[in-house]
């Protein structure tokens, strides 16, 4: 009886092991592959563009430009914003900047599976290696993005800082949370439009509850500030600009700095642990569902 229940025991920890082993085993031996596809995923979507990639630059921008017409100009009356003494038009740009590649990820990710389904119905192909490089391909932007704010912050007064290197941390976490997120919501809208239009509605909203716009720590309500500590997208937001803003480290901040960190931790732990049971779960119907 107790050896029965020993090999039991043995079992669930090798299946558990296995899932988690899964998704970098399939990745092995396809590394050189999966950089060369996010760079051609890049090229293709902006294949027939005069300037190419670069709409992929000139699309934030521009959006960057309207948010901040609208916040600053318009609904001000013309009137100069100021956010603890930093310009808005900057502490806006600081805060779209991780706002750009989260959007563009769940989006895009979402679909990503659709989008290439030829790989999908190649048995040779690892699936989860279609999600990391149609994420990687919106990192390349991301870090093309973040080199032309960082100029442009030293052109305008805001000298490098030890502060600084904290954005290397959040960007690789930003890049690895939002990796497994798709692990979860490509396989799931593979199997549903329905479900890949409600990520595409949703996401239209969260632009306005991730605090590209205010800042998050300083809201009047209480409530509301505790509540926005579970956004993940306020989370690398006021990342962004603690690195390059505020000279704070990760583990500062105006109003609850060890809960956030800590919340997030367990927010990534559970997508990681969620895109993995779904991707396992999931990736076998693949190829009779595309």
């Amino acid at each position: 009886m107790g050896e029965t229940i020993k090999k039991k025991k043995k079992n669930l920890f090798q299946r558990i092991g296995e899932a988690f082993a899964a998704i970098p085993k399939e990745h092995h031996g396809f590394g050189k592959q999966v950089f060369m596809l996010a760079r051609d995923d890049l090229l293709k979507t902006y294949k027939g563009a005069v300037i190419g990639p670069f709409w992929a630059v000139m699309k934030p921008l521009f959006n960057l430009f309207v948010y901040w017409f609208a916040f600053s100009v318009g609904l001000r009356g013309g009137s100069t914003r100021v956010e603890h003494g930093i310009p808005f038009f900057v502490f806006m740009m600081v805060g779209f900047l991780p706002w750009v590649f989260m959007s563009d990820t769940v989006s895009r990710g979402s679909r990503c599976l659709r989008d290439n389904r030829q790989f999908v119905n190649k048995i040779s192909f690892p699936v989860s290696a279609i999600m990391t490089y149609t994420t990687l391909a919106k990192f390349y932007v991301q870090i093309f993005l973040f080199s032309l704010v960082y100029i442009y912050l030293v052109c305008t007064g805001y000298m490098p800082s030890l502060y600084n290197i904290q954005v290397i941390g959040y960007a690789a976490l930003m890049f690895l949370f939002y990796l497994a997120l798709t692990w979860s919501l490509a396989p799931m809208s593979a199997f549903s439009k329905d479900f890949e239009s409600l990520i595409a509605t949703i996401m239209s909203g969260f632009f306005w509850l991730s605090g590209v716009c205010f800042d998050s720590y300083t809201i009047d309500s209480v409530l509301l500030r505790k509540i926005l500590l579970f956004n993940p997208m306020t989370f690398f937001v006021n990342g962004y600009r603690k690195s390059l803003l505020y000279h704070q480290w990760f583990f500062e901040g105006y109003f609850y700095p060890n809960y956030e960190n800590l919340i997030f931790l367990l927010e990534l732990i559970f997508v990681i642990l969620l895109g993995i049971y779904n991707y396992n779960r999931l990736k076998k119907t693949l190829p009779d569902v595309l």
